[in-house]
């Protein structure tokens, strides 16, 4: 079994276990991607496709193979582009949750580069099922992500508490710190982040235990676009009290309860378990962990 066994196994699986346009993107012949396929299952004495008809459908082993697969993959490109060009061992690849990536990441990044100021930081802002995605296939070095981790080969430090505010505008009739009952508030026009956000996971968890779940009225990737929502009184926001302080202190909304609902979480460093974290990741790691007690507190517009 070679690298070369396991780029012919993934790009099939790629390519929808179509053994044909494998072929075509690989450069090679039908006949010696079936060949080995057929080597990798004598070599390891399973079955990786279920043979129905003439198309190809991945097994349980087959997927299991991919997995490791992926990471060995990942792993080799790293190891390849990190000797070929020595330079980008100084590059870092984070990503960030909408959240931490609006509101905490630039102050991480800004105090790094004060320390190293030529340091080649790639910084990608998504939702964190799209970042555990992009670390599993090595696409990125390590992500700062809130709320529940989905993929549990991946390595998570838990590195700040964080909890969710329940906002509305000044001006819709309810004051400050008022305390609605679930009935009540199941009523009420609610604007969440989109599915697949640590916010929104957050969200459906505490509601979901608590016997009930909400349609939200808005949907949105933007924070901002939320908050500002909330604001012109077209419903209850659910945002990251960090976002909402400020807001609330200027008297431009009101912070809300629910009986019996609380919206806490903490905020995750994640990376592969087997990904090589250089001595500038490892820094730029701890300056996340200890943020809080070496810089002032960022303030948020």
């Amino acid at each position: 079994m070679t690298l070369r066994h396991l780029k012919i196994f993934s790009t099939v699986c790629q390519e929808n276990c179509n053994t044909t346009r494998a072929a075509e993107k690989l450069h090679m012949t039908q006949p010696a991607i079936s060949l080995a396929i057929k080597e990798l299952e004598e070599y390891y004495s399973v079955v990786l496709f279920d043979r129905v008809g003439r198309r190809l459908h991945l097994t349980e082993a087959g997927n299991q193979l991919l997995q490791y697969a992926t990471s060995i993959s990942a792993l080799f490109t790293e190891m390849e582009d990190c000797l070929l060009d020595w330079r980008n061992s100084a590059k870092l690849r984070v990503g960030a949750s909408v959240t931490i990536g609006s509101l905490f990441l630039p102050f991480y990044v800004k105090s790094f580069l004060e320390i190293h100021p030529n340091a080649d930081i790639r910084v990608l802002v998504a939702p964190s099922m799209e970042l555990e995605e992009k670390i599993l296939t090595g696409d990125l070095d390590f992500a700062l992500t809130e709320g529940t981790v989905h993929h549990s080969n991946l390595h998570t430090e838990s590195y700040l508490e964080d909890y969710l505010t329940i906002i509305c505008a000044a001006d819709r009739g309810y004051h400050h710190g008022q305390v609605l009952t679930q009935a009540e508030f199941k009523k009420q026009r609610i604007l969440l982040r989109e599915q697949g956000s640590g916010t929104r996971d957050l969200f459906d968890h505490v509601t979901e235990a608590a016997g009930f779940s909400i349609s939200p009225t808005w949907e949105a990737i933007s924070t901002t676009a939320l908050l500002h929502a909330a604001m012109n009184g077209l419903g209850m926001a659910v945002l990251p009290h960090c976002l909402v302080s400020r807001p609330i202190e200027e008297g431009k909304v009101v912070a809300i309860k629910v009986e019996g609902l609380t919206f806490r979480r903490t905020f995750s460093i994640v990376y592969h378990p087997s990904k090589y974290l250089t001595n500038m990741a490892k820094e730029f790691i701890s300056l996340c962990r200890e943020y809080e007690e070496d810089y002032p507190i960022p303030h948020f517009q």
